[in-house]
Order: structure tokens, then C-alpha cells, then sequence
């Protein structure tokens, strides 16, 4: 079973299209953010590099290894 149905309505409500254009600009404002550190921890790396550290930030989570939930981290269920 799926989490998602074959077909949904576009998203119309005005407030939750601003919130949801906040919510991917903090996103990339975070990318470039992790960028711009990189660069500044490491000025020889290159742009491929740079990437690459980005990917793996993104891959890791650091401070929410286990989601962004609160509470005690537990497996998912299993679907069926």
C-alpha cells in the first residue's frame, strides 16, 4: 500500500503554498549555507567535492540521525 494516491488534488490554499515556498527556500538557503562552510573549511576541494559534502550532510542528518520526530527512536512498521 501506498502513502501516496495515484491522484491528488493541486495544493490552491493560498497560505499553504507561502508556507511551503518558505519551507524549500530555508532549504536551499541551508544548502548553500553548508556549501559556503565547506569552502571555508576546505579552499583547495573542489566544486565536485564540495557536492559530494553537501550529499553526505544531507545523507546523514547530523543532530537528527533518527528523524525529526520527538521521542524515543523505534523501527518503522513493516507494510505489508
Amino acid at each position: 500500500m501506498s502513502h501516496f494516491p495515484e491522484h491528488r488534488e493541486p495544493i490552491r490554499d493560498p497560505e499553504v503554498l507561502k508556507r511551503m515556498e518558505i519551507a524549500f527556500d530555508l532549504y536551499r538557503v541551508a544548502e548553500e549555507m553548508k556549501r559556503q562552510n565547506l569552502r571555508r573549511q576546505n579552499p583547495e576541494a573542489t566544486e565536485e567535492e564540495i557536492e559530494q559534502g553537501v550529499r553526505d550532510w544531507l545523507r546523514r542528518r547530523p543532530g537528527a540521525e533518527h528523524g525529526d520526530g520527538v521521542g524515543r527512536p523505534r523501527p518503522k512498521p513493516l507494510q505489508l
